[in-house]
């Protein structure tokens, strides 16, 4: 008879076993649709043809299917985050021919990937399991070094004959673990050797990652307590290991090889110290509102404002109503200068229906980091609730710019415009709600509904060019 605790394993492995069939299937949707958006025909390349144009256009048509199809974050602690420690590390690497975009997915698989044309994505299940900031940066650092060193492009290259949907294949199968089940079956048994990195390549990535690492500030052991953990988990969650680390089974070698390579650096240099507060109020929010309520309360045990929030978090998710309002009246107590707790606490009063206080609670949060667009956007419903559309509106379109496809915000805009009866940008913004829900037939239905109160404004024709954009990939689906 199994004990509890075996049961409990296998239901978890079960639960992963499922989140990765999930993962795998949305994948092989993007990578079939790419190859239907770019066929054979007419896109093909010989010996040394792939151009950096490609390279850019593959990877904008890869980012527009990722998030048509895989559920990003969009709170601005976790993004901005994101973004800073990516920029801090380019500002260390050769100028590069494009700007990078980093992506945060949700998943909890733990994984981090970029392709041609500078689009990096880390999951949500890397940011949570490490222990600090430079070992994300390591990660980060590695992948980086394919993209400059042109590992994707450079192997493809070296195919004798291969279209851009392959190229796109072939760029997502790397992207998802390297001989994945998924990007294999895509691609076909004729091009999957061009999935893994070489040994070289590799070897490369880790040297060339390790000098950006270093000169972004970051210490070195970072590169080696990241790829530790990596290595750790997939082994205990039964998790699929990264490109990086299963490419080659010396992994174990490599990490020597690093962790060698710093015994020799001035202690300069390996003694660095990083400032990890924006890391550990980052991985807060991600537990507390993606965690697994078990472990996530383990996490929360403390008596710090931090944990308290996240324990509201999610006893909230749990509708334990009580609890969750002793946790942030705690929080907001022991931290009453903190605009993150302020925001989180006022978002959980604004779902519960306590207005006044919400409206105090995210007043303050916002005169405190008025760029917190999260906040801005409880706020934005709060004035629509209270019949200041106008107002409403111009915070709700102020949130729209950091974050253009976020159905929430366009839905909550479409409805203050609804109720303001300003029906043709009602359901502009309806059709942009329905499009990034990736709600083909809502999205259709609204279409026409907005067309017929207002082809001609400028925010239907920006609105109709996504929309036809978008309806492509639904075609090939």
């Amino acid at each position: 008879m199994r004990s509890i605790a075996q049961v409990h394993r296998r239901k978890t492995t079960l639960r992963q076993h499922t989140r990765h069939l999930r993962l795998a299937a949305c994948i092989t949707l993007v990578l079939f649709s790419l190859s239907l958006l770019f066929p054979a025909q007419g896109h093909a390349f010989f010996f040394g043809g792939v151009t950096l144009k490609d390279e850019q256009e593959m990877g904008r048509k890869f980012d527009m299917a990722i998030r048509s199809g895989l559920p990003m974050v969009a709170d601005p602690e976790v993004s901005i985050y994101v973004r800073d420690l990516v920029n801090r590390i380019v500002r260390s690497i050769p100028p590069q021919p494009f700007r990078f975009k980093p992506g945060v997915i949700l998943h909890p698989s733990m994984n981090a990937f970029a392709v041609p044309g500078g689009y990096i994505y880390v999951f949500t299940g890397l940011l949570m399991n490490f222990n600090a900031e430079e070992e994300v940066a390591g990660v980060v650092c590695h992948e980086l070094a394919h993209v400059t060193q042109r590992h994707v492009a450079s192997r493809l290259e070296r195919a004798q004959m291969i279209s851009i949907g392959s190229l796109l294949l072939a760029v997502a199968g790397v992207a998802v673990g390297g001989g994945s089940a998924a990007a294999v079956g895509a691609l076909g048994a004729g091009q999957s050797a061009m999935l893994d990195y070489s040994r070289a390549d590799e070897t490369e990535a880790d040297q060339i990652g390790m000098q950006y690492l270093i000169k972004a500030g970051y210490p070195p052991i970072g590169m080696v307590n990241g790829f530790k953990i990596l290595r750790q988990k997939s082994r205990m969650m039964g998790a699929s290991i990264p490109a990086y680390l299963s490419t080659h089974p010396d992994i174990g070698d490599r990490i020597n090889g690093i962790s060698a390579r710093i015994l020799k650096m001035p202690k300069a240099l390996t003694d660095k110290k990083v400032d990890n507060r924006r890391f550990k109020r980052m991985q807060v929010l991600l537990w507390g509102r993606y965690g697994t309520p078990e472990t996530a309360l383990q996490r929360f045990r403390g008596q710090d404002a931090l944990s308290l929030m996240g324990r509201g978090m999610v006893h909230s998710r749990l509708n334990n109503v009580s609890a969750a309002a002793s946790a942030f009246d705690a929080a907001v107590a022991r931290a009453p200068q903190d605009s993150l707790v302020l925001r989180e606490a006022g978002i959980f009063n604004y779902r519960k229906g306590s207005m006044a206080k919400a409206r105090t609670l995210l007043q303050k949060a916002l005169q405190l980091d008025a760029r917190d667009y999260m906040a801005s956007f409880f706020y934005a419903r709060l004035l629509d609730d209270d019949g200041l559309h106008r107002e409403a509106q111009r915070r709700f379109r102020d949130v729209l710019h950091f974050v253009p496809d976020d159905a929430e915000v366009h839905e909550s805009l479409a409805r203050s415009y609804g109720a303001d009866n300003r029906q043709d940008l009602a359901y502009v913004h309806l059709t942009y709600s329905a499009i990034y829900s990736h709600n083909k037939k809502q999205a259709e239905r609204y279409f026409n509904r907005a067309k017929s109160l207002g082809s001609s404004t400028p925010e239907f024709r920006r609105m109709e060019k996504v929309y036809k954009e978008r309806k492509e990939i639904w075609e090939k689906m």
